[in-house]
Order: structure tokens, then sequence, then C-alpha cells
């Protein structure tokens, strides 16, 4: 049972951090970001190319070398963001809701294939891996790298919540999500708060890119597929627009695949997810901490 929970809170951290980004976006203008799991291949991609570039990491420095990959990958994954964000979705933001969900799945291609003409269709192995030996706490096996990088999700995650929360960059996110033109008169730039949404969401999924290419050492240009589907799962599970729920959200689904796993074989894992998801939903529209909310005219 221990083992069963330590599995689903490592890989639901994952799905969390990714998760913000979907979140964040939808929270302030409404948007499914699809391209958003291609944002996270691509911070895995960039991370790969830059350990490619520096060598041989000394054995004395490798968490300095895997910090500074991920600062330089969330920065470049967050730029990318904001450019996507600039070409795709802000010449089409008074658009009706269908074109921007067509364009978001044209940008979520462009970003995929243009990695596959850049880097290949191979799988690459990522020139530096976390491995170290397992530890045993109560019946439960894990590795220290495993607690580094949950530790790293976590520290990204509260730092977002305390900033949307309590700086003044958050408090004109949130007055953009109520009410774009009351934010306007209020001075807010509102393109700015926009695309400041958009880099923050994107580098949180650069960053789990690079730590997922540094625990399991292989990316390719489809891993983003799917999951981002499951960190949009995850949003909607604890209330697509709500951070702590999304957090919740996250943990909540890496559970029930690590549940659904143990009971029901690795084939049926997604199924059992999926299954609880729509059972969930029924009961349940807004997710887990998601409130009702009535559409302004």
């Amino acid at each position: 049972m221990v083992q069963l929970i330590w599995d689903g809170l490592f890989v639901g951290a994952f799905y969390s951090l990714i998760a913000l980004g979907y979140t964040l976006v939808y929270g302030v203008i409404r948007l499914l970001n699809f391209a958003h799991g291609d944002l996270y291949m691509f911070g895995a991609y960039v991370g790969l190319w830059l350990l490619s570039a520096l060598g041989t990491v000394p054995a004395t420095l490798p968490l300095l070398a895997l910090l500074a990959v991920l600062v330089v990958g969330s920065l470049a994954t967050g730029l990318a963001g904001v450019a996507i964000e600039r070409v795709a979705y802000r010449p089409l933001r008074q658009a009706p809701r269908l074109s921007l969900l067509i364009t978001a799945v044209g940008a979520s291609f462009v970003v995929e294939y243009g990695v596959r003409v850049a880097a290949g269709p191979e799988p690459r192995v990522y020139p530096m891996r976390l491995d170290g030996r397992a530890l045993t706490f109560l019946g439960a096996r894990f590795t220290p790298q495993q607690l580094l990088l949950m530790g790293v999700a976590l520290v990204l995650m509260l730092g977002l919540d305390t900033w949307i929360n309590r700086s003044r960059d958050g408090r004109a996110m949130r007055a953009v999500a109520l009410d774009q033109k009351a934010a306007r008169l209020m001075g807010i730039d509102v393109d700015k708060v926009i695309s400041r949404v958009f880099f923050v969401g994107s580098a949180l999924a650069g960053a789990a890119g690079v730590m997922a290419g540094v625990f399991y050492g292989k990316v390719d240009f489809l891993m983003g597929f799917v999951i981002g589907l499951k960190a949009f799962t995850a949003a909607v599970i604890g209330g697509i627009g709500n951070l702590k729920g999304t957090m919740l959200g996250g943990l909540a689904l890496g559970m029930l695949e690590s549940f659904g796993t143990h009971w029901l074989g690795g084939e049926w894992r997604d199924v059992f997810a999926f299954g609880c998801l729509i059972v969930l939903l029924s009961v349940r529209p807004t997710g887990l901490l998601g409130a009702r909310e009535q559409e302004r005219v």
C-alpha cells in the first residue's frame, strides 16, 4: 500500500506541475491551450541540447549543471509559450471559441513536428541521468533522486501559488480573469498580463520536461501528447481554473493510475483512471474544488 501511494504521488507531482499551465491560461482567458503538452516535450529537448552542448559534466557538479539546465530550459520554454500566444492566439482573442480551439490544435502540431524536423523522429537518450541506489521505508522502495524531483516540483507549485495570491502581478492576473474590460479601465496592461501567464505556465511545463528527461533517460517528439492529455484531465478533476484544485487533481490522477495498475494490470491503467474521471464529473461537473460560474454577457 505504501509503495502504491508513493508511486502515485511521484507521477501525480509531474501531472500537477504540467496541469498548472492549463489552468493558468484557462483561468485568465478561458482558452484550452492544447499546445501545452508539446511545450513540455520542447522543454525536454532543450535540456537535451543544453546537456549535449555542455559535454561531460564533472562528477562533482551534476546537481549544479542540472539546476542551470533546468533554469535555462524553463526560460526557453516560457519564451516559446509567449511566442505561440503572440502569433497564434492574440489575433484571434475576439474570435469564436471554436477558432481558438482549432488554432490551439494547429499550434500543437507545429511544435510537435517542428521538433521532429530539428531532432529527428528517433527517441534520443539523455546525456545525463539521475540514478541512485534504492532505499526502503515502510516497505516502499524509492530513490533520493525521486525525492529531489518531487521537492523541486513542490517548490515550483508552492512558489506559483504564493506569487499568484500575494504579488502585484498575481493581483493583475486575477483582475484580468474576472473582467478584462474593467482591468483595462483600471490601467492594467492586459496583453502584458496574458503574455506573462503564458510565460509562467510554459516555463513550468519546460521544467517538468527537463526533470522527466533526466529521470527516465529518454525523450521523443511524441512524448508530450499523452502526458498533456493527462495533465488536462488532472486540471479537470481538480477544477480547471483553480490552482489548488489542479495540484490536488494531478495527485489524484497519479493515485488512480497507481492503484488501477495494481488491481487491474498496466493495460487497464488509463481505462480505470478515465473511468473514474467520468464518474466524478457525472457527480461533480466542476471538479473537486471548482466552482460554478456564469458566463458574462
